[in-house]
């Protein structure tokens, strides 16, 4: 079926964003609804997925009413790792556990024992950490036996929202590549660690690959979101995933940096590239049988959005009078603050570390502070403690020998000029911006435009529909020399944290 305009939805942390596209590309409306992020107590991390129902809900309506005319086929994606319980009836049993929640360093270390460290990197390509859903599965049998009794079925973020359109559980191999469950090689679910883990595989989805269909849009949800009866889904992919193939990374030597709430620096691989570290990540891609290499920052814009909520009350008042967004006055007060910002140090471990230190129990500070600094400092520190911390990153794919000579930029955190020239100067690699800065959810409406049969293959939706914007932002000589010296005092910083004893 050839169709004229698809739709992307991603369900991501901060709220669901929907696109209605074009086959070349041209983004035909947007819509965005936002739902609260639930902390009931420190280190955790839950959202209601009835709250991401009605945003999409809201942001569909939206969609087809601003698109005068009706989509041939949906793509979703969304935050991974998450873990939705539900009953026989597909109730919701209790919130979902998100990707940043920092509760089950226990069940981490069990897994490991049950599975072994090295088995464990073998089959998944990764080491179990908090974040991921099969300990959120274990936790939930070691600390709620009642809740976990209910359990039929356990499913990630944006599958949950499948199935309340399609009625279809279904998911992809990239999305599932993140529950600690799944085989890399084989794209399925591991026999070996499901019995390990006393898991059943019947409380999981069928498994497919990006841009397969996986069910279609019922009576019911036609109804409440505007969508025409019989559209087809298709699987989707991984919010990294779909970010992905929404800035052209399908081949090698193609590379983007992602910043988020979370900051991603992500390469292509074709095929699964372990890093025996495990400081890097290595998942199945939303392009059938081709995999990825990922560094992961936890709060990376979220740190810049913690700043916001808790000491930017002079930028978000003054943006609310002139209508102005207030990261921009933020950045806008940290350029007024020299680089380095007189000796301060940012550590933006707010919700714990994934790259390259596998801690859940890390935390945030500023180092150096002096009657000297002000809030301009304050803010500069935070943008290149973020920077700091996606070199960890970066110099791991350096040293595997993953690095891509450019890297694509996506993300909120793209818009700033000051923090895109630190982090290329950290870094000491261009930094590409594109036209379409949507990220997952144009990703996810590519995935929809192959499997409705717009595009024959994801690499023709790229060609066809992804462009570059812009020139290069290069690393600045300067900066680059006068940044070395200054990561590597922060790379001591850590240690010396952990070693202390002040995170225990």
């Amino acid at each position: 079926m050839k169709g004229t305009r698809f739709i992307g939805l991603d369900i991501g942390t901060g709220g669901t964003k929907g696109l209605l596209v074009a086959p070349n590309g041209k983004v035909i409306a947007t819509a965005m609804a936002s739902y609260p992020l639930l902390t009931p107590q420190p280190g955790w991390s839950e959202q209601n997925p009835e709250d991401w129902w009605k945003a999409t809900v809201q942001v569909l309506k939206e969609l087809t009413q601003k698109g005068k005319g009706a989509p041939v086929g949906l793509g979703l994606t969304g935050q991974m790792h998450g873990a939705v319980f539900l009953n026989a009836h597909g109730d919701i049993i209790r919130s979902a556990i998100l990707w940043n929640d920092a509760r089950t360093g226990a069940e981490c270390r069990e897994i490991e024992e049950r599975v072994g460290s090295k088995r464990l990197r073998q089959i998944i390509g990764n080491p179990a950490l908090a974040g991921f859903q099969a300990p959120k599965i274990l936790w939930l049998r070691n600390h709620e036996p009642e809740n976990y009794a209910q359990v039929r079925w356990v499913l990630l973020p944006k599958d949950y929202i499948r199935l309340r359109l399609t009625g279809a559980l279904a998911t992809d191999a990239s999305d599932a590549a993140g529950t600690l469950l799944l085989d890399l090689r084989s794209r399925n679910w591991s026999e070996e660690i499901l019995s390990a883990l006393d898991i059943p595989q019947g409380w999981l989805p069928k498994v497919y690959e990006g841009p397969e269909i996986t069910g279609v849009v019922s009576e019911e949800a036609a109804r409440v979101t505007g969508l025409p009866a019989g559209i087809p889904v298709v699987a989707g992919g991984a919010d990294n995933a779909a970010a992905a193939i929404g800035c052209g990374v399908i081949r090698p030597g193609t590379g983007l940096l992602s910043l988020g709430t979370s900051g991603v620096i992500l390469a292509h691989t074709d095929r699964p590239q372990i890093d025996p570290s495990g400081a890097l990540h290595s998942f199945c891609h939303a392009v059938p049988d081709k995999y990825y290499s990922m560094g992961v920052v936890l709060s990376a814009g979220g740190s810049l959005r913690w700043f916001r909520d808790a000491l930017g009350l002079p930028e978000v008042t003054a943006a609310r009078k002139a209508a102005a967004n207030p990261y921009d006055l933020l950045t806008a007060e940290a350029a007024k603050s020299p680089a380095g910002a007189e000796g301060l140090l940012f550590l933006p471990y707010l919700a714990g570390e994934r790259t390259p230190h596998m801690d859940s129990d890390a935390r945030g500070a500023w180092i150096g502070l002096s009657l000297a600094h002000r809030r301009k400092h304050l803010i500069r520190a935070v943008l290149e403690g973020v920077g700091f911390a996606l070199n960890d990153a970066w110099e791991r794919m350096v040293a595997l020998g993953l690095a891509p000579p450019v890297l694509h930029l996506v993300g909120g955190g793209a818009q700033s000029g000051l923090w895109r020239k630190i982090i290329a100067s950290i870094l000491n690699v261009p930094l590409q911006q594109l036209e379409i800065e949507e990220g997952p959810a144009f990703g996810a409406a590519l995935l929809a435009g192959v499997g409705c049969g717009t595009y024959d293959t994801v690499e023709e939706a790229v060609e066809q529909a992804v462009r570059v914007k812009g020139e290069l932002e290069k690393p600045d000589p300067s900066l680059v020399e006068f940044y070395r010296p200054k990561y590597e005092r922060y790379i001591k910083l850590y240690p010396a944290f952990k070693k202390s004893g002040v995170w225990e």
